[in-house]
């Protein structure tokens, strides 16, 4: 039997220290924290082993830059990125009736974990990620239809990592790799 007192997540991955990490650059190039401040957290982040180690190594830090969240909602219609648009590290996208299609294939993208969560009706999605990204849709919840998604066999090491989450009603999600 657990006790109260263990971390109920207790192993880390890599993308949560590298996302401390992030945070803990912003902090100190906001001037939020001294150097020594900066050392002290970079040592027990590198050093932490669960999410609660982790947790007290950025204690009192904001969560995240004004303006790493963004919203797009429609209740119809078609919501539509492409070309060299700046993706945040957290994009929702919500539609009740629409279409939703997002190409980051030419996208510019500043953060090495990108969250998207979809919330959609009956409208379907796709989108399209680097060549070299890393696609996790462990926290998408499906309703009518499966998703459409294979991973590259081999992909280059140093793409973004994108995590898909959020629930599909009637539509259906396709994920492709852009061609180059």
């Amino acid at each position: 039997m657990d006790s109260p007192s263990e971390d109920p997540l207790p192993l880390l991955d890599e993308d949560d220290r590298e996302a401390a990490l992030q945070r803990l650059q912003e902090a100190y190039a906001d001037e939020r924290i001294s150097h020594e401040e900066m050392d002290e957290r970079l040592d027990r982040v590198l050093t932490a082993k669960t999410h609660g180690e982790l947790a007290s190594a950025l204690a009192s830090l904001p969560k995240e830059r004004p303006g790493t969240t963004s919203t797009i909602a429609a209740a119809g219609g078609r919501i539509r990125r492409r070309g060299a648009w700046r993706v945040p590290r957290v994009l929702k996208a919500g539609s009740a009736y629409g279409r939703v299609r997002l190409d980051l294939s030419r996208a510019i993208i500043d953060h090495p974990v990108v969250d998207i969560e979809l919330h959609l009706g009956t409208g379907g999605a796709r989108i399209t990620v680097p060549r070299d990204a890393v696609v996790d849709v462990e926290g998408l919840h499906t309703g009518w239809k499966e998703l459409r998604y294979k991973a590259l066999r081999r992909s280059r090491p140093g793409g973004p990592k994108i995590r898909i989450s959020g629930t599909m009603g009637f539509g259906r999600l396709k994920i492709r790799h852009a061609w180059r």
